[in-house]
């Protein structure tokens, strides 16, 4: 019986694959292959939806996790991670699923990407059952808040696109660092254009710059992040994403060192995401994790910004002295 309730719960919960279809969200196609890379991302965060909404207990969810094809991993556990933060923000329920499920040492290794999970739920839920600040990392959090720009940019493309839309008093995760929560949307935006731009370099810098000044240097970082997570692209075409970065290159290459921590973290680098990085970082997966570690602030830091603010920006003025993004 119980079974069959976390089936239904499944169906009932689970967004269809349609949603993932780039000729329904209207996005540019570059080509089928990078179309069906997309596309493949999206049913793959679904699956992972699916497996942790389902799941008895979040550890089993895990299980199927790992069969997923390992290039596309991540993408089932940030949809696991959106999956269970929606179960925590539903009422008559538990509250604490991620926190049991990141205690598993295999979801831990996914943990930015669970995150983003989080702020894929947070679009969803409402306000009042948005998960409190205080129960995540909070060198982490603004990775929530990317995830929900994600959302919104790939889901509302109008208005958090064409309009560019931003909530000047956006109420999460408030403090005194409050006023960086559109900063991290931001971020999630670049990301999601990505996907809307469909991979390609220059379609996606167009979108970007049509976007204020002050805005782009979050833009690219998430943009960074996505064509070495995600992937879809040749060399040539990283090399034409850097020049039109131009004074952003350290911001991209920030993105993409933060995609090539993650992916070292799972212990799954595959071919796209290490040509990104030699192009976009002039360093190997390996060697752009280390030095991403050895910029991560351990406590909070005193000043104006976030810690996670300038971990990014040690981590954007590291990869400019190494000249990966003058290449």
């Amino acid at each position: 019986m119980a079974g069959s309730w976390r089936a239904l719960r499944r169906r009932l919960l689970t967004p269809d694959d349609s949603e993932t279809s780039i000729d329904k969200r209207g996005f540019h196609k570059k080509s089928p292959a990078a179309q069906e890379r997309l596309e493949t991302v999206g049913k793959t965060f679904l699956r992972g939806y699916a497996y942790a909404v389902e799941a008895r207990v979040p550890a089993d969810a895990i299980a199927a996790l790992e069969q997923v094809p390992d290039w596309a991993r991540g993408f089932a556990y940030e949809g696991a991670g959106m999956g269970l933060a929606v179960l925590d923000g539903m009422p008559f329920g538990r509250s604490d699923n991620v926190r049991r499920f990141l205690a598993e040492p295999r979801a831990e290794a996914y943990r930015y990407l669970v995150y983003v999970g989080i702020g894929w739920a947070m679009a969803r839920l409402p306000r009042f059952r948005w998960p409190r600040p205080a129960s995540l990392d909070p060198v982490l959090v603004p990775l929530v808040l990317d995830g929900y720009g994600f959302h919104q940019a790939y889901f509302h493309t109008a208005r958090y696109v064409e309009a560019q839309y931003q909530n000047p008093r956006f109420p999460w995760p408030g403090g005194p660092h409050g006023s960086y929560a559109n900063n991290a949307i931001d971020q999630g935006i670049g990301r999601a254009l990505w996907f809307i731009g469909g991979t390609d370099p220059e379609r996606v810098a167009d979108l970007i710059e049509a976007f204020p000044a002050a805005r782009r240097p979050d833009l690219y970082s998430g943009t960074g992040l996505a064509a070495t997570y995600a992937g879809g692209v040749e060399e040539s075409e990283l090399r034409a994403l850097v020049r039109r970065a131009g004074e952003f290159g350290g911001n991209l290459a920030q993105g993409s060192a933060f995609a090539a921590d993650a992916r070292v973290r799972a212990g799954i680098v595959p071919p796209h995401s290490a040509l990104a990085t030699g192009v976009l970082c002039g360093a190997t997966p390996q060697e752009v994790a280390r030095i991403v570690g050895e910029h991560r602030p351990v406590h909070a830091v005193e000043g104006e910004l976030p810690a996670y603010e300038v971990w990014r920006q040690r981590l954007a003025s590291e990869f400019v002295s190494l000249g990966g993004v003058n290449s």
